[in-house]
């Protein structure tokens, strides 16, 4: 009897043994499997990433194709004259003149604000990306024969 149980207590450890290689095995195994799923994500995420960055680009370049149809102003001027003297044709043929990319004239009209004095009141569209009222201003007192100031009677988004 003796010796039965030496012999099952010299396999017992054997059992043991022999099973942290298998696991060790399969740990392997799972790492490979592991990585090989990481790859497809890493790929299916950079392919996701690129197809929103196309998107994202046709997006924008479809915006900024139409910015004419997007960002207009409608602008209403009285531009003012020193007195009765200045010549308002004169003065609206000098206003006119000014050409910047994205500002186009409309109609105008006198006004008269008394004393025999008259201002003009013109209209003009402005793409907002394109032209500041700043800048339009600046150009307008420019003619200082005839301007003696300006005013934005009206400031419409088209």
């Amino acid at each position: 009897g003796m010796d039965v149980g030496g012999a099952s207590k010299k396999a017992a450890p054997a059992t043991p043994a022999a099973k942290p290689a298998k696991p060790a095995a399969d740990d392997d195994e799972d790492d490979d499997d592991f990585d090989l799923f990481g790859d497809d994500d890493d790929d299916e995420d950079e392919e996701a990433e690129r197809i929103k960055q196309e998107r994202l680009k046709a997006y924008h370049e479809k915006k900024s194709k139409k910015p004419a149809l997007i960002a207009k102003s409608n602008i209403i001027l009285d531009v003012k004259p020193w007195d009765d003297e200045t010549d308002m044709k004169e003065l609206e043929r000098c206003v006119r003149t000014i050409e910047m990319d994205g500002l186009l004239w409309g109609a105008s009209k006198l006004v008269a604000v008394g004393y025999g004095i008259k201002k003009l009141q013109i209209s003009c569209v402005v793409e907002d990306d394109k032209v500041s009222t700043d800048d339009l201003e600046d150009k307008i007192v420019e003619f200082e024969d005839f301007v003696q100031s300006m005013d934005i009677v009206a400031f419409n988004k088209v």
